[in-house]
Order: structure tokens, then sequence, then C-alpha cells
């Protein structure tokens, strides 16, 4: 399993952990470039997770860029985690605001 593999089971472990929806959208070329790996839900707030390789967290593509860009401004929130206490730090900031 490749690093990113390893980040993206980390990540599905803590979001079914704390029973949030998601679904990784396709990325065999028929879907649209850039959407970040998972695509969550969560007491009706919306946000995008894009993993990366350990200590590749600011190495995005410009079609990623621009698809979380695009999110951020529809008042979604997109993150990129390549740890998963990111993704952990992240929930509990979230869950603040209920």
């Amino acid at each position: 399993m490749t690093p990113e593999g390893r980040v993206k089971n980390k990540v599905k472990a803590i979001l079914k952990a704390n029973e949030i929806w998601y679904f990784m959208p396709s990325a065999n070329g028929f879907g649209k470039v850039g959407v970040p790996d998972f695509i969550c839900c969560w007491d009706g707030k919306f946000f995008a997770i894009e993993t990366k390789a350990p200590g590749k967290r600011h190495t995005l593509t410009a079609n990623q860029q621009v698809q979380i860009d695009l999110i951020q401004k529809a008042k979604g929130w997109a993150l990129v985690v390549d740890d998963e206490q990111q993704l952990i730090d992240f929930i509990d900031q979230i869950r603040d605001l209920k």
C-alpha cells in the first residue's frame, strides 16, 4: 500500500468512528478533475478532504487547488491532510460549532 493509501485508510476509520457520511469519488477519468478524495457531510456541514502522503500536504495540483477554492467559495470546508491528527483536530473544531 502506498503512503497516501495508508492515510486514506486512517481517514476512513476516523470518519466511520465519528459516524460521518462520506463518499469517495471515482478517480478513473470519468469524474471531475481535482475533486478531493473524500466528500463528507456531518450534522448539516459539508466538507471535503484531500489526502496526501506524509510530508506532502502542500503539494496540491492546480486542479485540486481550483476545486478546493470553489468549495470554500461555496461556504463549504475543504482540507488537505497528510496525518490523521489534522482530521481529528478539524472534527473537534466543527464539533464545537454544534
